[in-house]
């Protein structure tokens, strides 16, 4: 992992700093308690931010609960099948990242934002919550439509206590707007970010970062203004700085190895990666990370390299709760016997219950070591994921040069004005990804005679149409570890096409309706607490608080 020396200073610094800027009310209180300080640094925001963004353990729920299983990667386990693969509607389940995001990261970093602004000796952390802030309301108008933007955390700053919810049109907007404004402040000869874990403040890869975002967000928006969506992409490709265009370029959150503990500091500790720590879990025999027949049968049955990379075969038995020590990988085994039984979309891993499993290589291990109990095998037969995505030092991904690939591709078939050819920047896309693996997770590297078989049997197309499947393909496995992404971009693009759990014999459990949600619902607070505003944005959406009601820039799954 990278910056790890200035990295614990400034994650020990945020983890304090949670405890001080966690209401609006304990923020005025700090104006008149002689011992809390006037104010608070707005570096130290930024890492709080940056930390809490894969470090928060109620946001990763909503990720291994709902994602997940929407993006048909991970099947098997309670959470994962009862609330994503079943269509259950909690609403508070689905409310974490909305009560997270908008009590923590939002008003710290829009606190920030205010206090620096003006500022001439601010100006590069000024521009750097700026982007940031960009970056994760892109998470919260993508999963709820249309959401508080503009007036959001302004509660301390102006008494905006219940702020309008804008349309995500407005929002994204506003998008292209802060991200060419923060590119075009920052100034070398200025103030020095100190509270950045992701590029220790240098600037010029800050400003790769806000330009690759502004691919991103345009593409995003291509199907329902394609003419703003080319515009914003070919000024993002022109602006100062450029685009990450290499691994090193990457926009990776660093995180310590810190063991695995639910308790109640595990919850406030944002300095491990919370993400692989659900999908680690707290019961070996019930993993969180069982993987979905959808995702095993497409790397499978392309032959791709990063099938043994990403999914194993293991024995549980001997499992630690708080470690990945003791497992047995059994995976070349399992495979030779054709004993695989990956879960289908909606399936619990008990259903149906996986064949028993006699392993030849476990009988030797039991016999030369009699404290590994002798069991039948089970859910040995079920693919895992494998034990390296289940550390907490795992990095936490924003955006990476493989992405950027992917979004060149397709911008070049649709014609944009962009260097370079659409498989010229799919197949360095998918060379991206693999390699993105190996640098990253400590995976075996696929070398190019694999590398070059694989796209030889795996040919991106011939017409427009198998192109942008092949792409968008491309970027849901990539962003395996980047769940929000993945699922905005499989709802923006449609690819992979994905059947619903109702297609797997499943439509009688699926309390929230059959077709595969595009949206999560508002919390039920909202109807009490900003009432009038909430009730504005339900009208703008056919007066439902629906998860089968798409958002706006989402023409795909219009119903």
């Amino acid at each position: 992992m990278r910056h790890y020396k200035s990295y614990i200073t400034m994650a020990l610094a945020a983890f304090a700093l949670f405890f001080v800027s966690c209401s609006d009310e304990y923020m005025e209180n700090m104006n008149t308690d002689p011992s809390k300080a006037d104010t608070i640094d707005p570096n130290a925001q930024l890492t709080t931010a940056q930390l809490h963004t894969y470090g928060d353990l109620e946001v990763s729920e909503t990720y291994r609960s709902y994602i997940y299983a929407f993006n048909q990667q991970l099947m098997g386990c309670w959470n994962t099948t009862n609330y994503g693969g079943r269509h259950t509607l909690d609403l508070n389940e689905m409310g974490h990242i909305w009560q997270n995001y908008y009590l923590k990261n939002i008003k710290d970093l829009t606190d920030a934002q205010a206090r620096t602004t003006d500022d001439e000796e601010k100006v590069n952390i000024n521009a750097a919550v700026r982007i940031y802030r960009v970056y994760l309301m892109s998470h919260l108008t993508d999963i709820y439509g249309d959401v508080p933007y503009f007036e959001a955390g302004r509660g301390f700053i102006d008494g905006k206590f219940t702020p309008r919810y804008d349309t995500q049109e407005e929002i994204y907007n506003d998008f292209f707007v802060e991200l060419d404004a923060a590119v075009t402040a920052f100034d070398g000869t200025k103030d020095r970010i100190t509270g950045d874990v992701i590029y220790s403040g240098d600037i010029n890869k800050w400003k790769k970062f806000a330009n690759s975002l502004r691919l991103r967000y345009a593409m995003r928006i291509s199907d329902v203004n394609p003419q703003k969506a080319q515009e914003e992409f070919e000024k993002a490709l022109a602006a100062d700085g450029g685009i990450i265009a290499s691994g090193a370029d990457d926009a990776l959150i660093p995180y310590l190895d810190i063991a695995f503990d639910f308790g109640g500091e595990s919850y406030s500790d944002y300095r491990r990666n919370a993400l692989s720590q659900r999908l680690y879990g707290n019961d070996p025999r019930n993993n969180p990370s069982f993987i979905c027949s959808t995702f095993y049968n497409q790397l499978f049955n392309t032959g791709d390299p990063r099938f043994y990379a990403i999914i194993r075969f293991y024995f549980d038995q001997i499992m630690s709760t708080t470690s990945t020590e003791g497992r047995i990988d059994i995976t070349e085994e399992v495979l030779a016997k054709n004993m695989a039984h990956p879960r289908d979309p909606g399936a619990f891993f008990y259903e149906p219950w996986p064949e028993a499993y006699e392993s030849d290589l476990i009988k030797e291990l039991q016999e030369s070591n009699p404290a590994i109990e002798k069991i039948s095998m089970d859910t040995e037969t079920e693919p895992k994921l494998a034990s390296n995505f289940l550390e907490g030092e795992n990095p936490g991904v924003v955006i990476t040069s493989a992405e950027v690939e992917f979004l060149l591709a397709e911008a070049a078939l649709k014609g944009w004005n962009v260097a370079g050819s659409v498989e010229e920047h799919y197949r360095k896309g998918v060379r991206a990804a693999m390699d993105f693996l190996t640098d990253n997770y400590g995976c075996d590297k696929i070398t190019d005679e694999e590398f070059d078989n694989y796209m030889a049997n795996n040919i991106i197309g011939y017409t427009a149409e198998q192109k942008k499947a092949s792409i968008n393909t491309q970027a849901w496995i990539l962003h395996f570890t980047n769940p929000l992404e993945c699922w905005a971009n499989l709802r923006r693009s449609n690819y992979p096409q994905l059947k619903s759990p109702a297609e797997y014999g499943f439509s009688q459990v699926l309390t929230g309706g059959a077709a595969i949600p595009v949206r999560l619902c508002y919390p039920v607070l909202e109807s009490s607490y900003n009432k009038k505003n909430y009730e504005e944005a339900l009208e703008r959406m056919g007066g439902n608080n629906s998860w089968n009601t798409p958002v706006w820039w989402d023409k795909n799954n219009v119903q």
